[in-house]
């Protein structure tokens, strides 16, 4: 079964509307410079009201290991989504400091980002087209990669099942299909969950 991670909660309506259709994953954004930025303190408030059975992830975007850690360990994020240009030297001195399991996400350009995305160190990978950017990128590249994977770039309620059935994800990653006017969308959120019914039953 393939799961779900809705990217870019930041407002408490937002994780209501999660709450209703229950992805997998949800992701609050730590970079200051993204549009969907939202606080520690703000995302406490959050993931207060978030449904338990939910997983608040954390996407930091080249962040100091040490302040990734000390957010990790404070009870706001359960998983932690490097976004930037971190390397192996990094993800090992981020679990000195923390347990929290680490996806990694790498921008597919060529055979040669796939293949250094199957052999990071990560608990899990993510494959994206960049940095937040909503569209596509090759799929034909990602092959047989010989490990699980997030899978983000252009994801939406109209291509959401074709992607499942053509590559098998371990999980699709989408943020600004499911908003109108850069806002969560509760009927686009409805309308990606239906689309991946029948492989969620």
């Amino acid at each position: 079964m393939t799961r779900v991670k809705m990217c870019g909660m930041r407002r408490m309506i937002d994780i209501e509307y999660a709450n209703e259709v229950m992805p997998d994953y949800i992701g609050f954004i730590f970079d200051s410079t993204r549009r969907r930025y939202v606080s520690p303190e703000a995302a406490r408030e959050l993931r207060d009201r978030l449904d338990r059975r939910i997983v608040p992830v954390g996407v930091f975007v080249d962040e100091s290991p040490k302040t990734v850690a000390k957010i990790s360990e404070c009870g706001i994020i359960d998983m932690i989504q490097l976004h930037g240009c971190e390397e192996e030297k990094y993800i090992a001195e981020l679990r000195e400091l923390t347990d929290k399991p680490i996806i990694k996400a790498f921008t597919v350009k060529c055979a040669d980002d796939v293949k250094r995305a199957a052999e990071s160190s990560a608990d899990y990978i993510l494959l994206d087209s960049g940095q937040g950017s909503g569209k596509t990128f090759d799929r034909s590249l990602i092959g047989d990669i010989g490990r699980d994977y997030f899978l983000a770039g252009g994801i939406s309620p109209e291509n959401a099942a074709e992607a499942v059935s053509e590559l098998r994800p371990f999980a699709l990653d989408a943020s600004s299909s499911l908003e109108t006017d850069g806002f969560k969308d509760i009927n686009k959120m409805k309308a990606f969950m239906e689309a991946l019914r029948k492989d969620r039953m």
